[in-house]
């Protein structure tokens, strides 16, 4: 998965509604670019290079798996959407959302079309004020200063009143902190790990990770199946059993809920598929021992991909011993967890298709999953 790089950026509006615009821009960030982590205060200001209206301004922290240049493509992309006309001439005007990339993590980058650090931030209060309230400590890395300190040695006498308004971070409005614990479950190949993490690096969650990668059994079952699934199953389930008993009983103050690319249940699941009948009734009477003891999510996530996808998905990502798993055995597993989903009555269960969507690519489709994993 490629790595989110933190931006921040400054937004200003001196034209119409100008509090709607910076808004609007906030959530066509979201919708188009990346995650937003925190917003400033907006503040006002006389124009600045010419007469006009006063400027709202303020600056946000996101992050994005774009590159530099496509983060602000798409900004140009979203004035352009607003209402802004950009001119070939350097003359200061009125403008109904101005977006401007001022860091970029620590990179430094002078080109035809973009310059990080933005070239005159350091003598702008309506940058540095609304910055500061975000990343005090952050050090410009061509100045080595950090934030705080140009703020106090800006010379720039431009008068800056805080309006009171508070713009919404569209973020925090999906409702992912309703929940403790969210397990996202699904077929080999359909994405749960992947979709677990971005959540939590996006939306503050403690991850939970199973530790399949870990278990010496797993390629030998794929060439031995009968000779190694009790031993793989039980294995499976006792570092499950501790691993998750573990986790969830160590709170983490600083996040806000909990998420995992698996539930415990998982284990009877595949067991029922992989033992014989004789070692699966022995299987499921130590199950239910250690499962009555386990904290359930309060929401359960069924992620839903059809075989040709799961397969294409399997392939893609190289495991040699995934390599030649059978249709026949996906469709087991699959057959398998919507059974057993649809007996669950004190668990909320959302079963979302994904068979179509790639979320991972398209932020679009990562957008629709999350709404389909909050939406009511």
């Amino acid at each position: 998965m490629v790595k989110a790089m933190t931006y921040h950026i400054a937004l200003g509006s001196n034209k119409g509604d100008k509090f709607k615009y910076l808004q609007d821009a906030i959530d066509l960030i979201f919708e188009r670019i990346g995650t937003i982590k925190l917003i400033s205060k907006v503040y006002k200001s006389a124009a600045f290079g010419f007469e006009g209206d006063d400027f709202f301004n303020c600056c946000l922290v996101m992050e994005s798996d774009f590159e530099p240049q496509q983060v602000l493509d798409h900004l140009l992309a979203i004035e352009h959407t607003l209402g802004r006309v950009r001119t070939d001439s350097d003359k200061y005007e009125a403008r109904t959302i101005d977006l401007d990339i001022v860091f970029a993590e620590d990179l430094i980058i002078d080109t035809n079309t973009l310059q990080v650090p933005h070239p005159e931030m350091q003598k702008r209060q309506f940058v540095l004020r609304p910055l500061n309230d975000l990343a005090s400590k952050m050090m410009h890395p061509k100045l080595k200063k950090k934030v705080s300190d140009l703020l106090g040695e800006c010379k720039d006498e431009l008068v800056l009143e805080h309006t009171k308004l508070w713009l919404k971070n569209p973020s925090k409005q999906l409702g992912f902190s309703k929940y403790n614990y969210i397990a996202i479950e699904g077929n080999i190949g359909a994405g749960k790990t992947s979709l677990a993490t971005k959540i939590s690096n996006d939306f503050n969650a403690k991850l939970i990770l199973e530790r399949f990668a870990d278990n010496p059994f797993l390629p030998k079952f794929y060439e031995e199946p009968n000779r190694y699934a009790f031993t793989l199953e039980m294995s499976f389930l006792a570092d499950r059993y501790q691993q998750i008993s573990e986790d969830l009983s160590q709170l983490d103050l600083f996040k806000d809920f909990m998420v995992s690319d698996y539930d415990v249940f998982k284990s009877l699941i595949f067991s029922k598929i992989t033992l014989q009948e004789d070692e699966f009734n022995l299987y499921r009477k130590l199950f239910y021992l250690m499962y009555k003891d386990i904290t359930k999510p309060n929401l359960y996530v069924y992620l839903y991909q059809n075989t040709e996808q799961l397969k294409q998905n399997i392939k893609k990502r190289g495991r040699d011993y995934e390599q030649n798993i059978a249709n026949e055995y996906l469709e087991k597993i699959n057959a398998g967890y919507l059974d057993f989903l649809k007996t669950q009555s004190d668990v909320k269960v959302k079963i979302i298709d994904i068979s179509n969507r790639d979320f991972l690519a398209n932020r679009k489709d990562y957008l629709w999953v999350l709404n389909a994993i909050c939406g009511d």
